[in-house]
């Protein structure tokens, strides 16, 4: 009688009805306890938690920059157990390849030079990457309140031309909106459109219909 380690690798059936499935090289079979067994040519044993986890953190740090919570994320999805994932992300930090702080502040200075964010925006997008309320506060703090503003300013200017040709109403609702969206307050905003309107001719009077006086 052939012996079912005997059979040829490409004589094993898949059945994809039941979930099996067969990879190159592969097969899975069904043990004597009704389990679903995967073998490999060569394979050995996988490797412990903590080397899967490190490899897990190492790949995706190569790719970018992480928050500690972002990796604790990546590794739960992956079924590495809670001690172990704290055990290697505090090795990663104390060695600094894990920096929530240096981490916030360059999220902080791409953002805002490259999307314009401002401060609330920013420590909005931080908190949901599971930085601390302290470190936000930090990073976000080095933003200053005249450069936030000179930021608003550039946007409006660059948004101007393509809001020309609409009524007053319009424009200024779009041009306020569009800093809206990206953190600014409300005054701010405001004062900044309607200094950029004034700027380009519009009347100062009409304006105060729709907008506070200017400072």
């Amino acid at each position: 009688m052939t012996r079912r380690s005997d059979w040829p690798e490409q004589a094993v059936e898949h059945r994809a009805g039941r979930g099996e499935r067969g990879d190159r090289g592969e097969h899975r079979e069904r043990t004597g306890g009704g389990a679903v067994s995967s073998s490999r040519a060569g394979d050995t044993a996988p490797p412990p938690p903590e080397e899967q986890a490190r490899a897990i953190c190492l790949r995706l740090l190569t790719g970018s920059a992480r928050t500690r919570k972002q990796l604790a994320e990546a590794l739960a999805k992956r079924g590495i157990p809670d001690e172990v994932t704290e055990e290697v992300l505090s090795r990663f930090e104390e060695v600094g390849l894990i920096d929530d702080a240096a981490f916030a502040g360059a999220w902080v200075d791409s953002r805002h030079r490259g999307r314009g964010l401002a401060r609330r925006a920013l420590a909005r997008e931080l908190r949901t990457k599971g930085v601390d309320a302290a470190l936000v506060d930090e990073a976000v703090g080095r933003l200053d309140a005249d450069q936030e503003e000179r930021t608003a300013r550039d946007l409006v200017e660059r948004r101007l031309r393509t809001t020309r040709g609409l009524d007053r109403e319009k424009r200024l609702r779009r041009l306020v909106g569009m800093l809206a969206r990206k953190g600014y307050s409300e005054g701010l905003a405001l004062r900044v459109v309607r200094r950029a309107l004034e700027e380009e001719g519009d009347d100062p009077e009409a304006l105060d219909a729709y907008l506070p006086p200017g400072e």
